[in-house]
């Protein structure tokens, strides 16, 4: 069961029984944090000088109770799924449920249905996604979680292709009947598709960067196969050589003897590549949460402040890249502003 608020001091008393005090938190935000653009750093910036200066109030998982409903990105999912299992590692004793259903059904879970606390998403939320929100009593408050940088991958049986240019993206996935209509150097073999769904956030990145937006050409293409499991996406790519699909760098890292990962315009994708924007396709991921569920469940303002005080000690080996200190900051001052 969910916890319940009596009134809401006794709210108070609770936040201030599982955290200590931290001074000057501004009152609730009535607008959603504005997406904050990829940012440049120094390529050879150590994760610890990535972790930010605003400091969150001390979190102990002992004492917090109750369910965490979090739906939404497969792509943030590995990273929350590590994060969950950290926090409950660290004593938490309720229920976390994570579904992996893409980023678009997560915020609609979120905006419409006000079914889940947390929304995950690999893409920032949609101006209709906010009104949806604001229609059910929800003001969707962001925090960005880390830097993704979208793998372009075949498998590892193509001897023929090491890297493509945004260009040829966008003729391998939509009017291209064989690989040689790419690149006459190419074999005249059919392309096999596999792409995110529709719902997915990844999907949406992918068309707002090679199709302009438009994702016709890309729904219109033969043999292609979309799914909103990557995992699908991952077998079906590995069974052929003449297969290419898309999706988080995650499921990359996850199969890497089994695939190869494209350079995209002559950049491969990197910790240092992503970060500093050189790679097209490096994007930042994000989690949403709504005041009013961050004050009546302190689980759940516990577990997201838990998150973006140690996420930075586990992004990388989940297989994806941190944010930079500053919009790690702004997440966590998002936070200090939502929560009394």
């Amino acid at each position: 069961m969910f916890h319940k608020p009596t009134t809401f001091a006794g709210m108070l008393v609770a936040l201030s029984l599982l955290m200590t005090a931290c001074g000057g938190a501004a009152t609730p935000s009535e607008t959603p944090i504005e997406p904050t653009a990829l940012p440049a750093q120094p390529t050879s910036a150590p994760v610890e000088e990535m972790m930010g200066e605003v400091q969150l109030p001390e979190v102990d998982p002992l004492v917090l109770t109750g369910n965490i409903v979090i739906a939404g990105s497969s792509t943030v999912f590995p990273l929350s799924e590590r994060m969950a299992e950290r926090f409950k590692d660290e004593g938490f004793g309720g229920e976390i449920t994570i579904d992996s259903i893409g980023s678009g059904a997560g915020l609609e879970r979120f905006c419409v249905t006000g079914e889940t606390d947390i929304a995950n998403s690999s893409r920032a939320i949609k101006d209709d996604e906010v009104a949806a929100c604001k229609a059910i009593g929800r003001t969707p408050v962001e925090f960005r979680v880390g830097t993704d940088a979208l793998a372009v991958v075949v498998s590892s049986e193509n001897d023929f292709l090491t890297d493509v240019t945004t260009g040829q993206l966008g003729l391998i996935f939509s009017t291209a009947e064989t690989w040689a209509d790419v690149d006459p150097a190419w074999p005249a073999e059919p392309i096999l598709r596999f792409s995110p769904g529709t719902d997915s956030g990844t999907f949406d990145y992918f068309v707002e960067h090679v199709f302009e937006k438009d994702e016709t050409p890309l729904l219109a293409a033969q043999n292609l196969q979309l799914s909103e499991d990557d995992n699908v996406l991952v077998q079906g790519v590995e069974g052929s050589p003449f297969a290419i699909g898309y999706f988080g760098f995650a499921y990359y890292q996850e199969n890497a003897d089994k695939l190869k990962a494209l350079s995209v315009d002559g950049v491969a994708p990197t910790a240092e590549t992503a970060e500093n924007g050189e790679y097209p396709l490096a994007r930042p991921l994000f989690m949403y949460a709504d005041p009013s569920i961050l004050a009546q469940k302190p689980q759940v303002a516990g577990f997201v402040s838990f998150f973006l005080t140690f996420v930075n000690e586990e992004i990388l080996d989940v297989g994806y890249f941190p944010a930079s200190a500053e919009a790690l900051d702004a997440a966590r001052q998002a936070w200090l502003d939502a929560v009394p």
